[in-house]
């Protein structure tokens, strides 16, 4: 959102708050999120003030508001990715970048920023990949997320079956940081 709006649609909460829309249309429908219904349609409208009231009550990230950026999360105990994938990503793509250096920390991440799209270790020293996967697919809340899995240890049979077991893409390392980017944008691209 380039330019703030100040009345919302129930789509445009849900990609500000990284939430289905369904979910915000529920909010909306127990009360919890103010707005109005467009007379003669059941097309719901969330004024702006709202919806800020709303998600600072239910500790949601306010950035996605200003910022309008999709949310990265970096998950990797190498360092040295992290640092490398952090800087590019933030100053050639723009992106808001979080990182988590272990699955347990990957989890605090995730219910602080509610990512748009989560890069994801496959071999972490706490948490299988699989595992985080699992976990963040079982939580409402993060049913947008896209996680993208990295690996040194891809053969193309495992990848296929990462993709066909919930994962929303893949990179081998080493990769280059264009395909990175292109793995985040087609994560994305899933979504919106």
């Amino acid at each position: 959102m380039p330019r703030q709006k100040d009345i919302l649609t129930t789509g445009e909460v849900a990609k500000i708050c990284n939430v289905a829309p369904r979910t915000v249309s529920k909010w909306f429908d127990s009360g919890q999120l103010q707005g109005y219904r467009i007379p003669g349609s059941k097309d719901r409208r969330i004024p702006l003030a709202s919806l800020i009231k709303f998600m600072k009550a239910h500790n949601i990230p306010l950035d996605g508001l200003q910022s309008g950026q999709t949310r990265v999360l970096i998950v990797d105990d190498d360092n040295e990715i992290i640092e490398v994938l952090q800087k590019v990503l933030a100053e050639q793509a723009n992106y808001e970048v979080h990182t988590a250096h272990s699955g347990f920390e990957a989890g605090l991440a995730c219910e602080k920023n509610r990512p748009h799209v989560m890069l994801l270790n496959m071999h972490l020293q706490d948490l299988k990949g699989e595992d985080i996967l699992k976990l963040i697919r079982s939580n409402n809340d993060l049913q947008l997320t896209k996680i993208v899995a990295m690996s040194g240890k891809l053969t193309d049979g495992q990848a296929q079956h990462l993709l066909q077991n919930g994962f929303d893409g893949y990179l081998k390392k080493p990769f280059h940081v264009r395909q990175v980017i292109e793995s985040i944008e087609d994560a994305v691209a899933l979504v919106y």
